[in-house]
């Protein structure tokens, strides 16, 4: 690849970069926080990319001044070395992140991964009163499993997740989460049980309103523990800002 191939892949995985980080697309790949490196990185490419077409013009310049005679200045002779046009199919990749954006993983990932549910060091308090307690999917089985339930008995719950099926149909309620990428997420689920709505279909989002139930189950995958929730109502919701739930290991 000649350098004027480089300089363009440069100035657009940067530009991709920066369109990514100025929208929501860069969710689709890394968690919230990361954003300003992002956009970091994508703005240190272009400014990388003017610089090399800088460089590389003013070194062909003063190349061709010191290598011409001054007679044949008026002249001057050309010496390029063609680089095959293949090269130029690398440009495929970044323009397909920019046309092209990945849906968030779903149900599939869900179901064939095992709950990545692991004890957090502490449980904060939760707010007190009679208003439903609004609740991450991690944090409702973590306290369900490792705390016993004990801040969220006699609570209305109320948890937004996704709702996967395993072989045997049975529903859960899952949310993603990320340590750092998309390519590291992995889920944590819980278990409906009651009031569940007779239909439910695979990455479809609810908000699920209910109360908390000792009782437990394992996980098909790899046989980690899975919470039950008491439904009382489901209602479809869209789909969040933010799909992935970065609190989930906390």
């Amino acid at each position: 690849m000649n350098r004027l191939a480089q300089t363009a892949l440069l100035f657009l995985l940067g530009a991709t970069l920066l369109h990514a980080g100025t929208t929501d697309l860069y969710l689709r790949y890394v968690k919230e926080g990361l954003r300003p490196l992002v956009l970091l990185a994508g703005a240190v490419l272009i400014v990388t990319a003017a610089a090399t077409l800088w460089y590389d013009r003013r070194g062909a310049s003063t190349t061709r001044d010191r290598s011409t005679p001054t007679h044949d200045r008026g002249t001057p002779t050309h010496d390029h070395h063609r680089e095959p046009r293949v090269s130029w199919l690398l440009t495929l990749p970044v323009l397909a992140l920019i046309l092209v954006a990945p849906p968030a993983l779903g149900s599939y990932s869900a179901t064939h991964t095992g709950t990545a549910l692991t004890k957090p060091f502490g449980f904060p308090a939760l707010p007190t009163g009679d208003a439903p307690l609004h609740l991450a999917v991690a944090d409702y089985a973590g306290r369900a499993i490792y705390d016993d339930g004990r801040a969220l008995r006699d609570r209305e719950l109320k948890i937004t997740g996704f709702v996967t099926l395993d072989r045997k149909g049975a529903p859960y309620l899952v949310r993603m989460g990320l340590n750092c990428c998309a390519a590291d997420a992995q889920p944590v689920k819980i278990a409906l049980t009651g009031n569940v709505p007779p239909v439910l279909r695979p990455d479809t989002w609810l908000e699920i309103t209910g109360t908390y139930t000792p009782r437990r189950t394992k996980d098909p995958v790899n046989d980690g523990p899975i919470p039950y929730l008491e439904v009382t109502t489901a209602r479809p919701v869209p789909t969040p800002h933010d799909p992935y739930d970065e609190t989930w290991n906390t």
